[in-house]
């Protein structure tokens, strides 16, 4: 089964929507809430070039925010994970 890291800050919709649609799908994941941690948050910065939560890494590969999770489910290639 793939690795699903999710870095969400607490009070993001976004973020509440990720986890919905994995947890909709059994989809295990880690979150690591980053809520005024602005050192994480550069840093995920740099690593991705995104500057909204939630960021998503499936196997450590950045695949994208809330947006790019709910294409991967309407094209249905979260089923294959």
């Amino acid at each position: 089964m793939a690795k699903v890291q999710l870095y969400t800050w607490s009070y993001c919709p976004y973020c509440k929507r990720a986890k919905e649609i994995l947890d909709d799908k059994n989809i295990p994941y880690s979150e690591t809430i980053i809520d005024g941690d602005g050192q994480k948050k550069r840093e995920l910065y740099q690593k991705t070039g995104q500057n909204t939560v939630p960021y998503i890494f499936i196997d450590e590969n950045f695949i994208g925010g809330c947006s790019h999770l709910e294409e991967l489910n309407k094209s249905e290639k979260l089923n294959k994970l």
